[in-house]
This record gives C-alpha cells, sequence and structure tokens, in this order.
C-alpha cells in the first residue's frame, strides 16, 4: 500500500494539534493586523474584501500593486529561522524533531534540512509565524489613535497577505519596487525568494489574480471578479465530470455536480460574480442536454427535454431545470446563489481574548451558510451551537472552491435536526445538533406508539 510521503501518522498529528492549541494563542494576539491566511475566524474572504476596502474608491491612493509570489515557501522555509522565531517554547525540541524527521516515499528515507511538511496540522502556522514581520519591512505603519486607529499611515503601503501568497498596494511604481527590493533582502535568511515568473507592479487599470478572484478598475470603479483561470477551471471540471458520468442516471449526476456548483458559488458570492454565474448556467445546461442526448441516441430531442427537464423546483419559476423525474432531485443553478458582501473581521480580534467573546459569537450567529431555510432559523435561534455539547455547529468556514465542495457533503452527515421527547409534538422542539451527539441518553427522539 502507498502513502502520502508528506502526511504525517495519526499519532503526529495529535501531538501536533496539542502543540497549535498551546502555541496558537500566544501568536494570535501578535499576528500581523492584514494576515489572513490559516489563522482561527479568518480566511480567504476576508483578504480580498481587504484588498477591496483599501482599492477602491474613485479617488484610491494606492492605484499601483506589488502582485508577489513566493517559490515553494513551505518546502524552503528555513529550520533556524523557525526555530528562533518560537523562542523558550517548551515543545520546540519536538517542533525541530518533525521539522528534521524527513520522509519517506517508496520505502526510501528523505532528509528535509529545509521547509515544513506539507499535510501537517502544525506547518500552516510555523509557515505564519516564519513570515511574522513582513509588513514592518516593507514600512506598512498605522494610525495607533483616534479615529483613524487601525487604519494605514498616509504615505505607507498596505500589504495582504494570505499564507505565502500576497498582495502590496503602493502610491507609486517607484514606492513598488522599494517594497520589492526591501522584502527581497528580508526574504533572504529565511531562505525564501519570489518566484520572478510570476512576480509583477501592475497598476490597478491592469489588474491581477488574487486567490482566484481578479482584482481591477474599470473607469475608474474596482471590480472583483472571479479570475478567468478559475472560471476555466471550473467549466473543465464540470465538462470532465460529465463525461466521466455517461452511462449513469440523473441521480448520479445531481448527486455529484450539486456540492460543485454550490462550493464554487458560495465561495465567489462575496463579490462580482452574477454575471458569471448566469454564463456558467448556460454552460451547464448545454453539458446537461449533451449527457441526456448521449444517453438516449435513439430518441428526439423534444422528448429527452421532456424526460430531464422542468420545473423541478417550486420555489423558481424555471422550467429549464435539470432533474429526475421519479425521485423529484433536480440540478442546483450557480445563479441561485446570491450575491452577499463579506464582512471584514475587525483587525487585531482574536478568538482567544474574553473580551471579544460576545464579537465572535455575533459573528459566528451570521455566516453565509448555504443550508435551507429550516437549518438556519434553527441555528440563529441557538446562536449557532449544539444544544449537547455547546460547541459551534459549524467550524470556520471553508477556504477553497474545493473545501466548499466538501463541506457541503459532509454536513449531510454531520449536523442533523432532531425533536426531542416533550410531550406533545411542537415543531419548535425541533433542534440543530452534531450527529455524534445525537443518543438517547442525551436526547431522546420520539418513539412509536401503536405497535405491538
Amino acid at each position: 500500500m502507498q502513502f502520502d510521503a508528506t502526511v504525517p501518522v495519526i499519532v503526529d498529528r495529535c501531538h501536533q494539534a496539542r502543540v497549535v492549541n498551546a502555541l496558537e494563542p500566544e501568536w494570535e494576539a501578535r499576528f500581523e493586523p492584514r494576515s489572513y491566511g490559516f489563522r482561527p475566524g479568518r480566511g480567504c474572504q476576508d483578504a480580498i474584501q481587504a484588498v477591496h476596502q483599501v482599492a477602491k474608491g474613485k479617488s484610491a491612493k494606492r492605484p499601483w500593486a506589488l502582485d508577489a509570489d513566493l517559490a515553494s515557501a513551505f518546502d524552503l522555509i528555513a529550520h533556524d529561522h523557525i526555530q528562533t522565531m518560537v523562542g523558550a517554547f517548551p515543545a520546540r525540541g519536538t517542533i525541530r524533531a518533525w521539522l528534521k524527521a524527513g520522509v519517506v516515499e517508496q520505502g526510501r528515507l528523505h532528509r528535509t534540512e529545509d521547509g515544513v511538511p506539507q499535510g501537517g496540522v502544525v506547518s500552516p502556522l510555523l509557515l505564519n509565524i516564519a513570515l511574522h514581520g513582513m509588513e514592518q519591512a516593507v514600512g506598512v505603519r498605522y494610525y495607533q489613535t483616534g479615529n483613524s486607529a487601525g487604519r494605514a499611515v498616509k504615505g505607507s503601503p498596505v500589504l495582504i497577505r494570505y499564507a505565502d501568497d500576497f498582495v502590496a498596494l503602493c502610491h507609486t511604481r517607484q514606492q513598488a519596487l522599494e517594497v520589492k527590493a526591501r522584502l527581497v533582502a528580508w526574504l533572504a535568511p529565511r531562505g525564501l525568494a519570489f518566484n520572478e515568473d510570476k512576480t509583477r507592479v501592475v497598476t490597478l487599470a491592469e489588474g491581477f489574480d488574487f486567490l482566484g478572484f481578479n482584482v481591477r478598475r474599470y473607469r475608474g470603479k474596482l471590480l472583483i471578479k472571479p479570475s478567468k483561470a478559475a472560471i476555466r477551471r471550473i467549466r473543465e471540471r464540470l465538462r470532465g465530470e460529465l463525461r466521466s458520468l455517461r452511462g449513469s442516471n440523473a441521480v448520479a449526476v445531481i448527486k455529484r455536480l450539486n456540492p460543485i456548483i454550490r462550493g464554487w458559488a458560495n465561495y465567489y458570492r462575496t463579490h462580482v460574480a452574477a454575471e458569471i454565474f448566469d454564463k456558467l448556467d448556460q454552460h451547464l445546461w448545454r453539458l446537461a442536454y449533451k449527457w441526456a442526448r448521449f444517453s438516449h441516441a435513439n430518441k428526439s430531442a423534444s422528448w429527452v427535454i421532456a424526460l430531464y427537464f422542468g420545473m423541478f423546483s417550486k420555489a423558481r419559476q424555471d422550467r429549464w431545470v435539470f432533474g429526475d423525474r421519479s425521485s423529484g432531485a433536480y440540478l442546483h443553478k450557480f445563479s441561485w446563489t446570491s450575491i452577499v458582501r463579506h464582512q471584514l473581521v475587525k483587525q487585531g480580534a482574536s478568538p482567544d481574548d474574553p473580551a471579544l467573546a460576545d464579537y465572535w459569537a455575533v459573528r459566528r450567529r451570521k455566516p453565509v451558510l448555504p443550508i435551507n431555510n429550516t437549518r438556519l432559523r434553527l441555528f440563529k435561534a441557538q446562536n449557532g451551537c449544539c444544544p449537547i455539547c455547546k460547541a459551534p455547529l459549524f467550524a470556520d468556514q471553508p477556504q477553497t472552491p474545493s473545501d466548499w465542495e466538501q463541506w457541503l457533503t459532509s454536513t449531510r452527515t454531520t449536523i442533523m435536526i432532531i425533536k426531542p421527547v416533550t410531550g406533545t409534538p411542537d415543531t419548535t422542539d425541533h433542534r440543530l445538533i452534531h450527529a455524534a451527539c445525537n443518543g438517547p441518553a442525551l436526547l431522546p427522539a420520539y418513539k412509536p406508539t401503536g405497535l405491538a
């Protein structure tokens, strides 16, 4: 049996999780305000929204961008620098042992002189620690007091980072080049360097891609859309999936494609994507029609349309929805996902700060969740927590379209609605709980009556 050489075994993952739980609260109080990658309560949407806040408006002060790409950051980050940053942390010896453990691939041991093991629980945190201080290195300064507290000082560049992917917004081209030169010198002791083929200085009028989005100003107005590369990937993905499903039934098509569609749409729903959603729906319709004609090559077009297309969704007046007549299941459309702006996380807010407990509780109650109205109502009524274990029902929102896809699939099995025994059945008694928390001793379901 072949194993991924870079993924730690279960015991190591448990020990790494313990280290993360001990190390993360300290660094969460120290991390830079515009660092969003692999941090609790933060994600890609915060990074993109931060770009929007800085670059929006007809008279944006920072019209130049250093669109940067680091070459193999996870593989090349220097171990000595990580050890220096960790300092006197009690488990520093264990961390060093993990970094130097090497990997076994096809029966051969390969030494690891640099980098952090991708797939490790502690690896993203170590990378964030290693890259801490990047804002200071490029000269980012913030107002500390007054109404402008937390905003970048006039004349200062702004750096927005998601793990090893970052963009620096600057006032002039010269400032962008100076920022790049400073970063080259700052990255060298850390064993890192720019990928020159993918690093460039551009104006916002030219635009740049960041985290799957394209950021560009059109006639003075900033629009953030899904990037062309992201659109091309989803079109190819849909085409490949339907080709592989030839010979399957409509239910299999719907089951396979719905998480993909909903996952991609939910990732991009926070910015200008309505027009893209409509075009993808047209593309998907053509693919579904082609699949149906292939499955019934000896039938007419009208027969195929009558069998597979109709007004399957009762909530929508759309007779061109692909579905299955026998089960009533139907294919979701991209355009059914409404555009909802993301609320940027408060700078410097740590989930471990007791003084901010109310802030995080309110924030967890207002996520953009692709769940039905019943579950959403229960979720809000329960303040986003399971009434049995008191833990949040949903973890932090996924960070990529594929993460959304997995989240949507797993949520169906990990979260359930149950009605406890309270005497007379009442719809208000429903609860939304973790499936693992369900049990007769904790929250018994209604017992059947009238049976022998």
